[in-house]
């Protein structure tokens, strides 16, 4: 008999209906003539009450049926009139495939750390907060292709390994064929790339946003959602160094047209986890006290605040708050500063523009005061910048003379000049951290939490 899941069941099983389900036992226990088992199969936050009596022939698979064990039961679905479940099954048969040493399963009905569960990475998965959380990302990630499909953006696969920096930090993982301990030697002492696989040095991507600005200037509209890298020996909750983005570029488009893609993509992410996770998110709410439903839904259709970078400075400034990091015309604002416009001025979303120069990327668009670029970011509560975009720079002189300006080289980016020289139209784009939505979205304290296999500093274990 096939398996069905039990989320299947539960949402649409029959009383007395013979049903197959495979899953982990979560418990086991035995009164009076009955044994129960609670099975989880991952599909979803609830488990499933299996009820063996004595004389059925599966009661003696029951000393195998340890807390972990895979098993798969095959009976009839019937009401069940114990509290907070609608249904249960009474077993027929009972096939155990893989049982799990009591003393050695470190996963036992007990109440287990985050940090501990980092160091089960292969094992987490099957608890209650990260089926939870998963479940979560699933979504989320259905519902970006789901948004941007429905709005005729095609979906681009941007490379992963390139020969650019695209923001310009120099935080990169070098990629190369050489045996490091016989590779070639340059002049001044380094690797000569110039023999390397590629014949130039090759890094792990940062954005997929430089290739998907020419894609968007033959598409139309497009949108890059896949893994980048960042090499900076960052230790902290809220990076990781490798993560995926989301990067929608639009053709004929500008900063105005970019700010309200976001804000329609914000909106309409929050309303599919409404949708499709309420289990999730209440049990997260309910543990983690970091996020709630309630706050969820008002996210879901609450208007952005937009103001400028340089009122944005101004309402900081003329705070009584103590920050740690000084506030003052021209700075990068820090998480800190973020917050608090975002949970103390103006108690919700707020899309920051209009940002200096001096601190943004070379592609974005230089405003006519000569002092500003057409960038934004979106800020949420209790996170601060969740989204950074800008309208990019569609002049040739103005790009060239802001790579000056920043000391991008040009010998890697002529193929991106030459998008300024042939048909340039005015664009816009924004990238989104995957990763920094889900733990926004699930309220969990670490972004490690929100990836199956976190790559962080010295982490690389799964």
């Amino acid at each position: 008999m096939k398996r069905l899941r039990i989320n299947t069941l539960l949402s649409g099983g029959t009383v007395g209906q013979e049903v197959a389900v495979g899953g982990w036992v979560r418990t086991r226990r035995e009164s009076k003539g009955i044994a129960f088992i609670s099975l989880s199969d991952g599909s979803t936050q609830d488990n499933l009450q299996l009820v063996i009596p004595e004389g059925s022939p599966a009661f003696r698979n029951l000393a195998h049926c340890n807390t972990g064990a895979a098993v798969k039961a095959q009976g009839i679905l019937k009401e069940s009139p114990g509290k907070g479940q609608k249904f249960e099954v009474e077993v027929s048969a009972l096939e155990v495939f893989g049982d799990a040493d009591p003393v050695l399963y470190p996963l036992q009905k007990k109440g287990h750390t985050l940090e501990f569960l980092r160091e089960l990475g292969h094992l987490r998965p099957r608890t209650n907060t990260y089926g939870a959380v998963f479940r979560v990302r699933n979504v989320l990630a259905h519902a970006v292709h789901e948004f941007f499909q429905e709005r005729g953006f095609m979906w681009m696969h941007t490379p992963i390994i390139t020969a650019s920096d695209c923001e310009g930090a120099g935080d990169l993982f070098t990629v190369t064929a050489f045996d490091l301990g016989k590779s070639p030697g340059s002049d001044n002492g380094g690797f000569d790339f110039s023999q390397d696989f590629f014949g130039k040095h090759a890094y792990l991507t940062v954005s997929g946003q430089l290739e998907a600005e020419f894609l968007a200037m033959a598409l139309g509209d497009v949108y890059a959602f896949g893994p980048t890298f960042r090499a900076e020996n960052s230790n902290t909750s809220r990076h990781l160094s490798e993560f995926w983005m989301i990067e929608p570029e639009m053709a004929f488009a500008d900063l105005k047209d970019d700010m309200q893609l976001a804000e329609d993509f914000f909106h309409a992410l929050c309303k599919s986890v409404l949708e499709k996770c309420g289990d999730e998110i209440s049990f997260l709410e309910k543990f983690y006290k970091r996020t709630s439903v309630e706050e969820l839904k008002e996210l879901a259709v609450k208007p952005f605040i937009h103001v400028t970078y340089t009122d944005a400075v101004r309402e900081l400034e003329r705070s009584k708050e103590h920050f740690e990091f000084p506030v003052k015309w021209g700075i990068d604002l820090q998480s800190e500063h973020e917050r608090y416009l975002t949970d103390k001025v103006f108690k919700g979303p707020v899309i920051v523009t209009d940002y200096p120069k001096e601190i943004k990327a070379f592609y974005m668009r230089l405003n006519g005061d000569d002092k500003t670029v057409a960038a934004m970011d979106v800020l949420v509560p209790k996170i601060g910048e969740i989204i950074g975009g800008s309208q990019r720079e569609e002049r040739l002189d103005v790009l060239i003379s802001r790579m000056q300006q920043t000391s991008v080289p040009r010998e890697n980016l002529e193929w991106y000049l030459d998008l300024r020289r042939f048909g340039s139209a005015p664009h816009a784009g924004f990238g989104l951290g995957f990763e920094r939505l889900v733990q926004y979205i699930t309220g969990m304290p670490n972004i490690r939490d929100v990836i199956p296999c976190p790559r962080a500093p010295q982490t690389i274990k799964f």
